[in-house]
C-alpha cells in the first residue's frame, strides 16, 4: 500500500511540471529544475544553511535524491563546500581537483515553512522563465502590427493583451487620446521590447509613422509585393498625414493603387486611424520636384534650396500663402517632417520686396567703397557681383562683358576695388591690435584682416585660441532646442566660410603649433555628391591620434 503510495506521489510531481508547463508555455525541464532548487534550499533550512545541498528529480520515474555536494580544492577554505584532494582521494580514488563529491542523504519530511520557501523559488523561477520567453517572442517583432485586448486603462496608459504577453500604449502613443475601454479590441504598432527587472516591457504606438505604413502594406498588395515603396510618411496624428511613395513599375501608378477603387484602400486605413486624412504624394528623387508635390494643395512658383544647410526657400503666389502654411501651420510643418529640409515660405510680394532691399544694400556698397555713380553700381549688382574681393579679383573679362564696360574702365573699377581694400585691410589690422590679437594670429596663412578682426571681437586674440575653436564655431550650424532647429550664427560665416573650409583652417593650426601630428589627419573622400564615403578600415593609431589631438586642444 505504502509502495503504491510513494509511486502515485513521484508521478504527481512530474504531472504537475508537465502541466505549469504547459500552462505557461515553458520547458517542463525548467519547471523540474526550479522544483530541484527550491527543495535544496528548502533543505539546507534543516541541515544547515552553510552546506551545499541539492535535490535530484528522476526525469522518468519523478523519484527524488537529495545529496550534499563538496568541490575539491588544493587548499581548503571552507570545509562546508570544499575539501582536499586527500580526503577525496579516499571516497573515490580517481577524484581531481575541480570534481565534486556527493554524499547521499536519508530522505526528510518538509515543514510548513520549508515547503513554502520551495513554493516561492519555484513560482519566481516560473516567473523569470516566462518572462525570458515572452522577451525571445517579442524582441524580433519589432516593426509588426499586432492585435490585442484592451486589459486596463491606468493614468491614460492602455494596457494590452497581447496573448502570451502584455504591452503598453503610452498616452503620447494614442491617437487623440482615444477612449479605449476594457475588453476593446485594439490595433498596434510594435515600437521597442525591452528587458528590464520587472520583466520584459513591450511598448506599442497608434501615433508612429512605421503604423501608417504597415497599415498601407496590409492594404495594398504592391507594396507588401515590394512593386511600389513607401519612401516617406509625416503624420500629424489623428488629424494629418503625408506619404510619399514610388512605383518600381511604370505600368503602374503609385498613388492610384494606394487609394484604390473609389478610394476603398486609403478609406480602410484612414478608419483605423480615425478619420485622419491622407495625401498620397508620388515620391521623385529630384528634391525641388518632391517638396513641391508634399506642399499639395498649395502651388508653388519657385523653390530656392540650401543644401549645405538643408533649408529651402519656398515663393508662392499671394493667394497661397495660408493654404501653403495651412492650419497652424500644419500643412508646411508637415511638408518638411516627409522631405527632411527646413522650408520657409514667402509670398512673391514679399520675395520681391527682399530683392529690392538686397539690390539697394549692394548698389551702395559699391557707391561707397568704389567712389562710382550710382548706375555703374547697379551694373555691377545686376551682373550678380556681390563683394568688393569679387570685383577686386576676377577675371578682366568678367567685367568687360557688362553692357558699357571696356578694358580700361574694367580695369579702373578693379583698381579702386583693391584700393579701398586695402584701406579696409589696414583699418581692421588696426582695430584688431588695438583689442590686443598676437602676430602669430594675424600672419596665419587663410584668415583676412576681416575675419581677423571679427575673431578679436569674440576674444580670440591668438592662434592657440583660434586651435581650440570647433568647425561649427567658424562655419555656423544648426542644433535642436526644444524638438526645434535653431540657426548657430558663425564667426566668419558672413565671410562664406563652409564647414570643410572652417576644419581645414583649425586643423592646420593645430599642424602649426604642434598639437597635431600631420600624418595622424585622416582625410576623407568624397563622393560626385559631395558626401564622406565610409572607409573600409581606419588605423587604430590615427584614430587615437586624431582624439588625443582634438582633447589636447580642448584642453
Amino acid at each position: 500500500m505504502s509502495n503504491s503510495a510513494v509511486s502515485a506521489n513521484r508521478l504527481e510531481l512530474l504531472q504537475i511540471a508537465e502541466a505549469v508547463a504547459r500552462e505557461k508555455l515553458i520547458d517542463p525541464d525548467l519547471v523540474i529544475e526550479a522544483m530541484e532548487d527550491s527543495l535544496g534550499k528548502a533543505a539546507r533550512s534543516r541541515y544547515g544553511a552553510e552546506l551545499d545541498i541539492r535535490a535530484n528529480i528522476d526525469r522518468k520515474s519523478g523519484e527524488m535524491t537529495m545529496f550534499r555536494a563538496r568541490e575539491v580544492v588544493e587548499e581548503v577554505e571552507n570545509h562546508f563546500i570544499e575539501m582536499s584532494l586527500e580526503e577525496a582521494r579516499a571516497v573515490n580514488p580517481e577524484a581531481e581537483v575541480g570534481s565534486i563529491i556527493t554524499d547521499p542523504l536519508p530522505p526528510m519530511d518538509f515543514g510548513r515553512v520549508a515547503a513554502q520557501t520551495a513554493k516561492q523559488v519555484i513560482v519566481q523561477r516560473v516567473r523569470d522563465a516566462e518572462r525570458e520567453r515572452t522577451y525571445e517572442e517579442f524582441k524580433d517583432r519589432v516593426g509588426e502590427i499586432i492585435n490585442g485586448v484592451v486589459r486596463r486603462v491606468e493614468y491614460g496608459n492602455v494596457i494590452v493583451d497581447l496573448g502570451r504577453g502584455e504591452g503598453i500604449i503610452r498616452r503620447d502613443q494614442l491617437i487623440n487620446r482615444e477612449p479605449f475601454r476594457v475588453g476593446d479590441r485594439v490595433r498596434s504598432f510594435i515600437r521597442e521590447v525591452k528587458e528590464e527587472a520587472r520583466g520584459p516591457q513591450i511598448f506599442l504606438s497608434r501615433t508612429a509613422p512605421e503604423f501608417m505604413a504597415e497599415l498601407f502594406k496590409m492594404e495594398v498588395p504592391e507594396i507588401y509585393d515590394g512593386v511600389i515603396e513607401i519612401k516617406a510618411v509625416a503624420r500629424d496624428p489623428g488629424s494629418r498625414a503625408k506619404i510619399g511613395v514610388i512605383s518600381f513599375d511604370n505600368s503602374i501608378d503609385p498613388v492610384g493603387a494606394c487609394v484604390g477603387m473609389r478610394g476603398s484602400r486609403v478609406q480602410a486605413v484612414v478608419s483605423e486611424l480615425n478619420g485622419e486624412k491622407i495625401d498620397i504624394i508620388p515620391w521623385t528623387e529630384d528634391g525641388a520636384t518632391f517638396l513641391v508635390n508634399a506642399l499639395q494643395p498649395a502651388e508653388v512658383a519657385k523653390v530656392v534650396m540650401d543644401e549645405d544647410a538643408d533649408r529651402v526657400e519656398v515663393v508662392v503666389p499671394d493667394d497661397q500663402l495660408s493654404l501653403a502654411i495651412g492650419r497652424r501651420g500644419q500643412n508646411v510643418r508637415l511638408a518638411s517632417q516627409l522631405t527632411g529640409w527646413d522650408i520657409d515660405i514667402m509670398t512673391e510680394a514679399e520675395e520681391s520686396e527682399r530683392r529690392q532691399a538686397e539690390f539697394a544694400t549692394r548698389t551702395q556698397l559699391f557707391q561707397d567703397t568704389m567712389n562710382v555713380d550710382e548706375m555703374v553700381a547697379q551694373l555691377l549688382v545686376s551682373e550678380g557681383f556681390t563683394s568688393l574681393e569679387e570685383v577686386a579679383y576676377v577675371e578682366i573679362d568678367e567685367l568687360t562683358v557688362v553692357d558699357g564696360f571696356d578694358t580700361e574702365t574694367a580695369e579702373e573699377l578693379q583698381a579702386r576695388a583693391r584700393e579701398s581694400l586695402e584701406e579696409l585691410n589696414a583699418k581692421a589690422l588696426e582695430k584688431a591690435r588695438e583689442l590686443g590679437v598676437q602676430e602669430d594670429l594675424i600672419e596665419f596663412d587663410g584668415l583676412s584682416p576681416q575675419m581677423i578682426m571679427a575673431l578679436a571681437e569674440d576674444g580670440i586674440l591668438d592662434l592657440a585660441e583660434f586651435a581650440t575653436c570647433a568647425d561649427w564655431e567658424l562655419a555656423g550650424g544648426y542644433s535642436v532646442v526644444d524638438n526645434k532647429r535653431v540657426k548657430d550664427d558663425g564667426l566668419l560665416e558672413k565671410f562664406d566660410v563652409g564647414l570643410e573650409e572652417a576644419q581645414y583652417l583649425v586643423m592646420t593650426a593645430r599642424v602649426t603649433l604642434g598639437i597635431v601630428d600631420p600624418s595622424a589627419i585622416i582625410v576623407e573622400e568624397l563622393d560626385e555628391d559631395g558626401n564622406p564615403i565610409p572607409a573600409e578600415e581606419t588605423a587604430e593609431g590615427e584614430v587615437e591620434a586624431v582624439g588625443a589631438a582634438e582633447e589636447s586642444a580642448r584642453g
